[in-house]
């Protein structure tokens, strides 16, 4: 072999492992960035994903992917495509029912007075009875739906007494501005927007009253948590930092409040609203998280519960084939007591 020959291959060789050393670095870039899936209700850490927070606390590559509801977010996350995503009771009950490998790790928000069902004026809708024979949009596998689905169990009522219609929140607003359904299971924004020509039925505080909580949670893929449970830790210990910001000075935050100017911004609601839309939920601090009243105590703790029952339901209901034997299993407070440490 020639020296220009020689030379030759050596420059090949040299191309070949400098597009090898590229291809790998993308494909580590690309292995790295997390994806999160999240919701647009108002809450508190809209400000973290806003402010990117995450990223500077980590120096990961975040992409931050919102959906329209939970039941969204968890067939992404099914398919492999989300590492930790947001979602009510009702989907993540559906979802761990289904065999999906993930953990509730921190609860976002008891829902209390946030979702209510309201009924258009002159639906001719006062009292329970006289939803039979009425069109509700309501998302369904939300905590909306459940609580849809139980609101009418107490009514005396069925779903084949009234027409439940599987609606995406924009969908009910639209529909609700057409004058196509008589009401509506559903949250802020588009709650408070069809308040103005509606009546307030019942609000999932009441029905939570009576037996049949529902949340707001945080979830993970089982895997990805095991992995990084340094970084989940850091995104529980932002969240409850955003909380706490917000427990301390709600009564004095308006509409020019950074923390309620971004919280708009990302939910594209009014940021007049936000502060009252806010004051209708709860936000457990990182104590309540890790005791018995939420992610705490296994089998006995508040989330674990809050699974059971819902699942038993959407049994009854049909929208689940089989229920777990314990739902503790599904229940992990190890990363929130870890960012109680940071």
């Amino acid at each position: 072999m020639t020296v220009k020959q020689i030379t030759h291959c050596i420059k090949k060789a040299a191309a070949l492992s400098l597009a090898t050393g590229i291809l790998f670095s993308q494909m580590a870039s690309a292995d790295d960035t997390i994806t999160i899936g999240y919701q647009g209700m108002m809450n508190p850490w809209k400000a973290v994903i806003a402010e990117k927070q995450l990223e500077k606390a980590t120096g990961k590559d975040i992409e931050w992917r919102r959906f329209d509801s939970g039941a969204k977010v968890i067939t992404a996350m099914a398919s492999g495509d989300i590492d930790i995503a947001t979602a009510g009771s009702s989907p993540i009950a559906a979802a761990v029912n289904r065999g999906l490998e993930i953990e509730l790790v921190w609860i976002l928000e008891n829902i209390n007075e946030a979702e209510a069902l309201v009924v258009r004026d002159g639906s001719g809708i006062m009292a329970p009875q006289d939803l039979k024979g009425k069109k509700l949009g309501v998302p369904f596998v939300s905590t909306t739906h459940f609580h849809a689905l139980f609101a009418l169990e107490q009514f005396g009522l069925s779903d084949d007494d009234v027409k439940l219609i599987n609606m995406q929140p924009n969908a009910i607003a639209a529909a609700w501005e057409r004058g196509d359904i008589d009401g509506a299971f559903i949250w802020d924004p588009v709650l408070g927007r069809i308040k103005d020509s509606g009546r307030v039925l019942i609000t999932s505080g009441e029905l939570s009253n009576w037996g049949k909580a529902t949340f707001d949670g945080m979830v993970v893929d089982k895997s990805f948590g095991q992995e990084n449970p340094e970084f989940v830790a850091q995104l529980i210990k932002l969240i409850a930092d955003a909380d706490e910001t917000y427990r301390t000075t709600k009564d004095s935050l308006t509409a020019d409040t950074p923390m309620i100017k971004e919280i708009a911004e990302m939910t594209g609601g009014n940021a007049n609203d936000v502060a009252g839309v806010l004051a209708l939920y709860q936000f457990p601090d990182l104590k309540a998280q890790t005791s018995c009243v939420w992610l705490g105590c296994g089998a006995e703790g508040g989330a674990a519960k809050a699974l059971q029952f819902t699942s038993e339901f959407l049994k009854e209901q049909g929208k689940v084939p089989s229920l777990a034997d314990d739902y503790s299993v599904f229940v992990n407070a190890s990363f929130a007591e870890a960012a109680s440490k940071l």
